[in-house]
């Protein structure tokens, strides 16, 4: 049985900074790509963060080594044309360039998809933007906020009376990012049947509206415009939808009549079973008000984990509210092996594996993220440059 990752033979040359290009790159390295990730001198500026002044002074916040563990480091002054001529040689032999400049800006550097693919025409080029590589937006500088605003996403999230609010994470980073990663496989894929490479372009705004396609076509086919409907499901069933319960809450998934079913029995209210009032969707949505009292009454005096498992036991879908040091404690999490216990210079740290294993060759981390420029002399003599030239460059300020 073959136990090489899927990508095991992939070079990938890494231009991008801040969360969805490195999202992207991270996703094909942790399947075996080797990712040599390019970065200015004292490296990328998401090193740095906030949050954590005692990891961000070592130059690996968090967040970098998020989503940069498995990658190479090389350091490069681009402005110099010796630069320059390093990063032919690597496009040379590379299969992927992966950037989310705004559109342009590599190509003013001698490094854009037109002056590479020349040298390489197997290369495959992906630009991650805002907009894409065309439209009257194709130059507008974009940032995950601002995507989370235009695409419409804030439109839907929130309650009402709060107004439209930001998904807790960054989500149009790592929607761009998971798009960007499909599409460069999907790239890969196309060429072995084609020979070539070709010209990838992800667009932040189109791959959060892919996302959206749901609440788009609701709009486009039957006129239905969504608004902030808090905590209840995308299918508007009145029991699908966040309930006090005790001393917090539950979130209930409730949308069969046979999980309804089920909740009333577990809730002691198989009385209402008879009730006319919640005979079937329609009546239980017009009745939504009396029904919520109804279940948060049956489960005022109760905590909330036991509920928990009392409705799961029941086959009814439900969750507590879990924080995120909760869940990764969670039984299922642990089993499945999802955090990564990966070496640092300062000590282990626990890092998000793959999302998915595969029966032979699954991804999974193997090196740590590393310092900036901390492979720069390995792949310099990769490309055979001597020793001595490479003192050189590092005398010059090139690397």
């Amino acid at each position: 049985m073959n136990d090489a990752k899927a990508f095991s033979n992939v070079r990938i040359l890494d231009f991008t900074h801040y969360l969805a290009g490195p999202f992207s790159t991270f996703q094909l390295a942790l399947q075996g790509a080797d990712v040599i990730k390019i970065e200015p001198q004292g490296g990328d500026g998401m090193r740095l963060s906030p949050v954590s002044k005692t990891w961000s002074d070592r130059g690996l916040s968090p967040g970098w080594m998020a989503v940069n563990a498995n990658k190479r480091s090389l350091v490069l002054d681009l402005s110099k044309p010796e630069a320059v001529e390093i990063i032919h040689k690597l496009a040379a032999e590379a299969d992927v360039v992966c950037e989310n400049f705004r559109p342009g800006v590599l190509e003013r550097l001698g490094m854009g998809y037109k002056q590479l693919s020349a040298l390489n025409p197997r290369l495959i080029y992906c630009a991650i933007s805002g907009f894409g590589s065309t439209g009257p937006e194709r130059g507008t500088a974009s940032f995950d906020g601002k995507i989370q605003a235009m695409s419409g996403l804030m439109s839907l999230t929130g309650d009402p009376e709060g107004g439209p609010m930001r998904a807790g994470f960054a989500a149009a980073d790592v929607t761009a990012g998971m798009m960007a990663a499909f599409a460069v496989a999907t790239a890969l894929y196309q060429r072995t049947h084609t020979g070539e490479g070709q010209f990838v372009d992800v667009s932040m705004l189109d791959s959060m509206l892919n996302f959206l396609s749901l609440p788009v076509a609701e709009y486009t086919v039957d006129g239905f415009r969504h608004t902030q409907f808090g905590n209840r499901s995308v299918s508007r069933k009145p029991t699908a939808d966040r309930f006090r319960c005790g001393t917090g809450f539950i979130v209930l998934a409730v949308l069969t009549d046979k999980q309804f079913n089920k909740m009333l029995e577990a809730l002691g209210r198989a009385d209402l079973l008879a009730d006319p009032r919640f005979a079937d969707w329609f009546t239980r949505t017009e009745h939504a008000a009396a029904l919520r009292e109804i279940i948060e009454g049956a489960m005022e005096g109760g905590d909330p984990k036991v509920w928990e498992q009392r409705l799961t036991a029941a086959d009814v879908p439900c969750a507590t509210v879990y924080t995120l040091p909760e869940i990764l404690e969670h039984p299922q999490v642990v089993h499945r092996g999802l955090l990564r216990e990966t070496a640092t210079p300062h000590g282990p740290v626990k890092l998000v594996g793959p999302a998915f294993t595969l029966a032979h060759g699954s991804g999974g981390i193997d090196r740590p993220a590393v310092l900036p420029g901390a492979d720069t002399d390995d792949i310099l003599a990769e490309l055979g440059y001597p020793a001595a030239e490479v003192a050189r460059l590092h005398q010059t300020g090139v690397v």
